[in-house]
């Protein structure tokens, strides 16, 4: 392992050389092929599929589901024609799609169900049979959580 002092000057050498620019051409390059791939797939399949890479004419997307997967891998002649079309992707020959589910889903906001009057009539009915007066008011109160 370097020395501190050595990995400094590494870190120093690094705001002097044009990797920054490389990184964001690259990303730009990146999302270009993605907007034309998208624009390749049928309109079903593009939400929830992403374009991974492309090498030696070796196309890499990534589905949410396999259902999505096996619809882009059964349509895989119409797309790859699509995108022959472009010069980026000419010599494309082979897709290759993987499932990678959503890494966070949107939980569903938890929504009180009101109390019905029957519920309530029962707790109060319960109430009155309980003999512990502190669960007694618990119940009561509850009850009075009645909706209209």
């Amino acid at each position: 392992m370097k020395r501190k002092s050595e990995q400094k000057m590494t870190f120093d050498k690094l705001g002097k050389t044009p990797v920054l620019k490389d990184l964001v051409a690259k990303a730009e390059l990146h999302r270009q092929a993605e907007a034309e791939v998208l624009a390749a797939l049928p309109e079903d399949l593009v939400k929830g599929t992403r374009f991974v890479s492309c090498k030696d004419g070796e196309l890499a997307l990534t589905a949410e589901t396999a259902g999505k997967a096996s619809q882009i891998r059964f349509r895989q002649h119409e797309i790859m024609e699509k995108l022959r079309e472009n010069e980026l992707f000419r010599f494309v020959w082979k897709l290759r799609v993987k499932v990678a589910p959503p890494r966070f889903r949107e939980k569903p906001v938890f929504k009180k169900e009101p109390l019905s009057k029957e519920n309530a009539r029962l707790l109060k009915e319960e109430a009155g049979h309980t003999k512990d007066k502190a669960l007694r008011e618990v119940l009561e109160k509850l009850a009075s959580h009645v909706r209209d």
